[in-house]
């Protein structure tokens, strides 16, 4: 995925998808621009940010909603969460971030740890850090402690996206069969005939 991360907020691109889609999932930018009392220029962070998420694509000036775009507009909150958590852990920039929280000894990176990460991605700086923490705790990857400055890793922080068949159990070896009882001889018949039920006792 690209290394672009304009600054956004997620309600911002929410904003954006659900307008694009009341019309019809396609339209021209200057037209959605229009219909949100904005100048383009000012869409174009939150457009960018979606095309990053590859909830939408845009050519030729017009931008049309992709396949996990519907997905999204059609899904409820908490699956909107769990589509944009999936779509930030194929970013370069998430995954690399991802990665240096799981291989760090306390889980957690501090904000000069954070700065590098993102210099190396080539996002701007200034933006990206603020993007980071904003997106991140959104979608529930990672928390922030603002009084220690330290990224915590959140328990199943992974860099690998969810929805993927579980493993199957172990398995286990079969349990044997229950004994079957000792088969008895066959009676002779006078054995038969001293054995009388209790209905024909009474009745006797």
């Amino acid at each position: 995925m690209p290394t672009s991360y304009p600054k956004c907020t997620p309600s911002e691109v929410q904003g954006l998808l659900v307008l694009l889609n009341s019309h019809s999932g396609s339209e021209d930018l200057a037209r959605l621009a229009d219909d949100l009392d904005l100048e383009i220029d000012e869409i174009l962070p939150a457009v960018d940010y979606a095309g990053v998420l590859q909830l939408l694509k845009v050519q030729d000036g017009r931008a049309t909603l992709t396949e996990t775009g519907r997905k999204y507009i059609a899904s409820s909150i908490r699956e909107r969460k769990a589509i944009v958590r999936d779509q930030l852990r194929r970013t370069t920039l998430f995954r690399t971030l991802l990665r240096a929280l799981e291989s760090s000894p306390t889980k957690t990176l501090t904000d000069d740890q954070l700065t590098q990460i993102v210099s190396v991605t080539a996002a701007s700086t200034e933006d990206a850090v603020q993007n980071i923490v904003t997106w991140g705790r959104y979608v529930e990857l990672f928390r922030y402690d603002s009084e220690q400055h330290l990224l915590v890793a959140t328990p199943g922080t992974s860099t690998r996206p969810s929805g993927g068949a579980r493993p199957p159990p172990p398995s286990t070896p079969p349990s044997p069969p229950p004994a079957r009882p000792a088969a008895k001889s066959p009676r002779s018949p006078n054995e038969v005939a001293s054995k009388t039920s209790p209905v024909a006792a009474a009745t006797g």
